[in-house]
This record gives structure tokens, C-alpha cells and sequence, in this order.
């Protein structure tokens, strides 16, 4: 266990932010599962907006790496174009 009260307050702060980009990271992947599982055009292109924007959020808050968020980019608008 730290000591010095800055080391703690160190801690308490992680822990915090860690929570966040946890639920933050999750809520991507359940939209981008979903929007993989859809079938429906119109469905598609509304759940892919939603799903580019937590991407680039998750990516400029260093959640995940820009090139991830590019290549996921890449790949669901490959899927969303593919629909009929």
C-alpha cells in the first residue's frame, strides 16, 4: 500500500479512470457486435454513425490506438457497404 498522500490520491484517480475507459471500451464493442449482427441497410447505417463516433472518441481519449480505430473503421464500413 502507498504511503505518501499524493501516492494514494494517485490510486483513487486510476481506479476511476480505469472504471471509465472500461465501460467507455465495452460500450464500443457491444455496438459494434450489434451493428456486425445486423442484416437491415437502413438499421446498419444508423448503428454504424453511433458506432464511428464512440470509435473516434475511444481513440482521441487514447482508449485505443488510432490505427485500431481506423482499421475498425475500415472493416464495418466494408460490412455496412456489402448490405443490401
Amino acid at each position: 500500500m502507498a504511503n505518501h498522500k499524493s501516492s494514494i490520491k494517485r490510486i483513487r484517480q486510476t481506479e476511476v479512470k480505469n472504471e471509465r475507459n472500461r465501460y467507455q471500451h465495452k460500450t464500443a464493442r457491444n455496438l459494434i457486435k450489434k451493428l456486425r449482427v445486423t442484416s437491415d441497410k437502413t438499421e446498419a447505417l444508423s448503428i454504424y454513425a453511433e458506432t464511428i463516433s464512440k470509435i473516434d472518441k475511444l481513440a482521441k481519449r487514447n482508449i485505443i490506438h488510432k490505427n485500431k480505430a481506423a482499421n475498425l473503421k475500415s472493416s464495418l464500413s466494408l460490412h455496412v457497404n456489402s448490405l443490401n
